[in-house]
């Protein structure tokens, strides 16, 4: 007797097709790495914040919103990029000990969590000690933790104030080192003299909560003099400077006076 061997074909929905392809994109998508000064408001560079630029192959000179790919990735890769931004940060760490110039690398929370259960990456981290991450604010953390669970990795920043959650039930949570203001909120109050006085009695404020705040999104000399004026530490933003390559790091201006 002729034996037959049957196969069975998998039969897959087309809405699970789609799925696989798009999980596929997103794991396919390439990674590099730049970098925007921190001033205070005295004019003297305070700290770089290491942002993600995200292209596909099929589009290299696309660029694809951060937010967006962090949202659609898994926890294990969103570690993955801690670690090749730590990696370049590492490569320059004359510069920020020689400068006392610290280094902020943006982080969900439970991604922050995660990295916990990573050895090597908790002794990396505790080798760099002008390193800080900035949490961001629309995240959700599991059940089981809480914000103050966060204090382990040392002093946080908080980015993005006055949107989404961050707001001042987060500030007495955990004790931030530095608090970012989101530039959305500092254009608003900034339109009439009512806002402009709200926006001093914010910042001393928050100050209350923090080592100091930084304002985001500076685009104009007008914008950067308001800031000078105001309770706040620092700024960044493209009016001090747009994004530029990690490769030029030692030709950032130390002192913009």
């Amino acid at each position: 007797m002729k034996l037959k061997q049957v196969i069975q074909r998998l039969s897959i929905p087309d809405a699970g097709i789609e799925g696989l392809q798009e999980r596929r994109y997103w794991l396919e998508c390439e990674r590099a790495y730049t970098y925007q000064p921190i001033y205070k408001t005295d004019g003297c560079l305070m700290a770089v914040e290491v942002l993600t630029v995200v292209t596909h192959p099929e589009h290299p000179g696309q660029r694809i919103a951060p937010d967006r790919y962090f949202a659609e990735v898994a926890v294990r890769q969103r570690i993955d990029v801690i670690k090749e931004q730590l990696a370049v940060l590492t490569e320059k760490r004359a510069f920020f000990a020689d400068n006392g110039i610290l280094a902020s690398v943006n982080v969900d929370g439970p991604t922050l969590l995660a990295m916990r259960q990573d050895s090597s990456l908790m002794a990396q981290i505790e080798e760099i000690p002008w390193l800080r991450f900035e949490l961001v604010e629309h995240i959700r953390l599991p059940q089981d933790s809480s914000f103050a669970s966060l204090c382990d990795f040392g002093p946080l920043w908080l980015d993005d104030f006055g949107t989404g959650m961050a707001n001042f039930s987060a500030l007495s949570e955990v004790r931030y080192d530095y608090i970012k203001v989101a530039r959305d909120l500092f254009i608003m109050l900034r339109k009439t003299p009512e806002g402009r006085n709200l926006f001093e009695l914010l910042i001393q404020l928050m100050n209350r909560y923090c080592q100091g705040v930084i304002v985001e999104g500076v685009e104009t000399l007008e914008e950067w003099r308001d800031v000078q004026q105001s309770p706040a530490h620092a700024a960044q933003g493209y009016f001090l400077s747009r994004p530029v390559p990690m490769t030029t790091l030692e030709e950032v201006m130390l002192n913009l006076a």
